[in-house]
């Protein structure tokens, strides 16, 4: 068998539809399914049953798929290996960061990377961080940047940057003139709130436990997945959130928000790397360039 043909088989058991995989893979539908009955006839092993228009993995088919992307996964390490030996000139690096550092910090970091090695492609996933722990864990992602704690004994967690958290509202909240400065006065207002496994939302858990605010005894109105979509309800006079100074920047500086008097602890950005898995010299200089920056800010 050929890696093409694995490569194949593992995008057509995925989609569970030959079309949809040829078209991932810019194959015809005509060649993906010859690839497919190739490696059945061959081996003399149904892979598929075809269920009207859909088809669906055999039990034979199954256990092929987790060797077939075993497999894959290793022709890509050696591929990085190679990428390797021939330097910096080409390759590629798989970056994966939760939405504030994603969206505010990584992108000016990742273009300083691209001027000094331009034939490394960079790719960048965002999701909040228990998914960029879980992607570093796994192996699809090379280097993660969060800013919540994670506790992972595989991976490396290293602090690269600071971060400031502001308590925001519109301009004409009555905290603006009188900030609040007890825990009765932070029960007293309409809270909006990152979800459940973001680092914004541990921080703000961790606040709350600090000023001595009872976990239920918040009014908490809006969860939202998003920090874009937290600032646009703040504004909207829907209720008050603590957010990092560089999602709130362009508000603060438009006067659609306004940032409370209320001192708050600074936070970390932390570089995510897995202990075990080798480490390519584009994410080794990209490791440099944060810690360069890091030392210098």
């Amino acid at each position: 068998m050929t890696l093409e043909q694995l490569r194949i088989f593992v995008a057509v058991a995925e989609r569970e539809h030959v079309t949809r995989a040829a078209q991932a893979l810019n194959l015809t539908q005509s060649a993906t399914s010859a690839a497919v009955s190739a490696l059945e006839a061959r081996y003399q092993t149904k892979l598929f049953d075809r269920v009207g228009r859909r088809i669906v993995l055999t039990d034979a088919g199954r256990i092929f798929l987790s060797e077939a992307r075993a497999v894959l996964a290793r022709a890509g390490s050696a591929e990085v290996v190679l990428a390797d030996l021939a330097g910096l000139k080409r390759g590629s690096l798989k970056l994966a960061g939760s939405q504030t550092v994603a969206n505010y910090w990584l992108p000016s970091v990742a273009h300083r990377f691209q001027q000094r090695f331009p034939g490394i492609a960079l790719g960048i996933t965002i999701g909040n961080t228990e998914t960029v722990a879980a992607q570093i864990h796994d192996g699809s992602a090379d280097l993660g940047f969060v800013e919540g704690e994670v506790n992972d004994p595989a991976l490396a967690i290293e602090a690269v940057a600071e971060d400031e958290l502001v308590l925001v509202a519109v301009a004409d909240h009555p905290w603006t003139v009188t900030p609040p400065s007890s825990p009765e006065d932070l029960k007293s207002q309409r809270w909006i709130v990152r979800e459940q496994g973001s680092g914004t939302r541990a921080h703000f858990e961790a606040i709350r436990a600090l000023r001595g605010v009872e976990t239920d005894s918040l009014d908490i109105v809006l969860e939202l997945p998003s920090n874009e979509a937290v600032r646009a309800a703040v504004e909207a006079g829907a209720g008050v959130a603590i957010m990092s100074r560089l999602v709130a920047h362009a508000s603060l500086k438009a006067g659609t928000l306004v940032a409370v008097d209320f001192a708050l602890p600074r936070r970390s950005f932390f570089v995510l790397r897995h202990q075990e898995r080798y480490a390519t010299r584009a994410a080794r200089e990209f490791l440099a360039l944060v810690r360069g920056e890091a030392s210098h800010g």
